[in-house]
C-alpha cells in the first residue's frame, strides 16, 4: 500500500481534553507522526475523565482519552521547567506542526509563542485553539463547551419554543473546533509546500459554532427576524418531526413526494389544498395529527422499511446500543475493535471519511510516556543516564 496521506508530517501535540486532541487524532489516523506531549505522572487531563471499564478510574483506561488519542505517540515533558523548555525547542526544530489549546497568553509566558518557535523553525505551522480566540474582549474568560454553545447562538436555536434553551449533548463545540483546526492545518501545509512559509492559526471554539448556524445569521441580516427554537420540528419543512411509534421513535419527512406521502400514511386529508401547498408548515399541528394514528400503529422498524420502499426520507431513531449491529455500519466495517494493554478490547468508531488510495489506519492510544525512549534517545540522542536524571528531576 502507498504511504498514508499525511506520512512525513511531524506534529507536536501539547493539547489536552477534546478540541486539540480531536484535531491531532484526525492527523494521526491518516498517517502523521503525532507526538503527544503530556505532563509527567498525570498526563492529559482527559485521562482522568470517564467512562472507565467497571467504573474503576485509571489514567490508562479513560474511554475519552483512548478515543481521542488513537495512533499517537506519548512522551512526558514539563515545558514549564527550563530544561523541559529547551528539550521542547529541540523537538520543534524537527517538527512541522505544533498544536496547543492553552489559555491565550500561556505559551507567550513560557516564551514558547509562535514568534519564539519560528526562531528555531522558520517554516513551522502552529495552531492555537481557545474558546474565544487569541484576541478580543473575551480572550481571557473562563469557558467550557456549554459556554461556547450558549455564546455561539446554538443554544438559542435548540429546544422547544416555549421552554428554556438546551445544550446539544456531549461536546459538540469542542469537536467542531478540532475539525476546523485539522482543516486549517492542512490548508497551511499546502500553502507551505507552495511558498515555503509556515503560519500561525487561531481557532475560536465560539466562532466554530457560529459558523454552523445555517441560515440563522443571514435570515436576521435580511429581515431582522430572529429565528426561535423549533423543537424537533423543522421551521419550513412539514412534516419534519420526531414522532412516537408503537415502539421507539421515528423521524417523519415527506421530501418532495407529497402525494406519495399521503398514500403511505393512509391520510387522504393531506391532499386538501391548504395542507398540500408549500405553506403547509403553517398547519403543522394539523399535518402531524393526520398521520399520528398511522405512526402509532406501527413499529419504528416497520415505518422505516415502508418509508424507504416508498422512497420517503423517514428514519428510525436508533439507540446507541443498536449502532454497532446496524447492517449499514456492518457492511462498511465502520466500527473497529482495538486491543489496549491496559483497557483491553474495546469498540471504537472508525474513520470519519474514506480515501481509496490512502485510507486511515487507526491504532490504539499510547500509555503515558510510552515513547519516551524512542523519541528522546533515538530522535534527540539522549543517553540512558540523561533520561534517568530527567525523570528523577520530574522533567519527563
Amino acid at each position: 500500500m502507498a504511504d498514508s496521506a499525511l506520512s512525513g508530517l511531524v506534529v507536536l501535540d501539547l493539547s489536552e481534553n477534546i478540541s486539540g486532541p480531536y484535531c491531532t487524532k484526525l492527523l494521526a489516523d491518516y498517517g502523521a507522526e503525532v507526538i503527544k506531549i503530556e505532563k509527567p505522572q498525570t498526563g492529559d487531563a482527559s485521562r482522568r475523565a470517564g467512562p472507565f471499564p467497571d467504573d474503576n478510574p485509571d489514567i490508562e483506561k479513560s474511554g475519552l482519552f483512548l478515543f481521542l488519542n488513537t495512533s499517537k505517540k506519548s512522551i512526558t515533558l514539563d515545558i514549564e521547567h527550563n530544561i523541559g523548555r529547551d528539550i521542547f525547542l529541540k523537538l520543534v526544530k524537527q517538527a512541522d506542526i505544533v498544536v496547543e489549546n492553552f489559555t491565550p497568553g500561556a505559551m507567550a509566558r513560557l516564551n514558547l509563542n509562535y514568534e519564539a518557535l519560528t526562531e528555531v523553525n522558520p517554516k513551522l505551522i502552529m495552531a492555537s485553539i481557545s474558546y474565544f480566540g487569541q484576541t478580543g474582549h473575551y480572550r481571557h474568560w473562563e469557558s467550557a463547551d456549554i459556554v461556547a454553545q450558549a455564546m455561539g447562538g446554538l443554544m438559542h436555536l435548540t429546544g422547544e419554543p416555549d421552554r428554556e434553551p438546551l445544550k446539544l449533548p456531549l461536546s459538540q463545540a469542542e469537536f467542531q473546533a478540532g475539525l476546523n483546526a485539522a482543516i486549517a492545518i492542512l490548508c497551511a501545509v499546502f500553502y507551505r509546500d507552495v511558498t515555503g512559509d509556515g503560519q500561525y492559526i487561531d481557532i475560536s471554539v465560539q466562532e466554530a459554532i457560529v459558523s454552523i448556524l445555517e441560515g440563522a445569521i443571514s435570515t436576521y441580516s435580511y429581515s431582522g427576524h430572529v429565528p426561535n427554537r423549533a423543537g424537533v420540528r423543522h421551521r419550513y419543512k412539514c412534516p419534519s418531526a420526531i414522532m412516537k411509534a408503537k415502539n421507539g421513535y421515528i423521524h417523519m419527512e415527506a421530501g418532495a413526494y407529497w402525494e406519495h406521502f399521503a398514500a403511505l400514511t393512509e391520510a387522504p386529508q393531506l391532499m386538501d389544498p391548504h395542507l398540500a401547498s408549500i405553506l403547509r408548515y403553517r398547519y403543522v399541528d394539523e399535518v402531524e395529527e393526520a398521520i399520528r394514528t398511522w405512526v402509532e400503529s406501527r413499529t419504528a422498524d416497520e415505518i422505516f422499511t415502508e418509508g424507504q420502499e416508498w422512497r420517503m426520507p423517514v428514519a428510525k431513531v436508533m439507540g446507541i446500543e443498536e449502532l454497532a449491529d446496524d447492517p449499514q455500519y456492518t457492511a462498511r466495517n465502520f466500527f473497529l475493535d482495538i486491543d489496549h494493554p491496559k483497557a483491553g478490547l474495546l469498540r471504537y468508531p472508525g474513520a470519519p471519511f474514506r480515501m481509496s488510495e490512502t485510507p486511515a489506519e487507526i491504532n490504539r492510544a499510547p500509555l503515558l510516556g510510552e515513547h519516551n525512549k524512542e523519541i528522546y534517545a533515538c530522535l534527540l540522542g539522549l543517553s540512558a543516564d540523561e533520561l534517568a536524571e530527567l525523570k528523577e528531576r520530574n522533567v519527563i
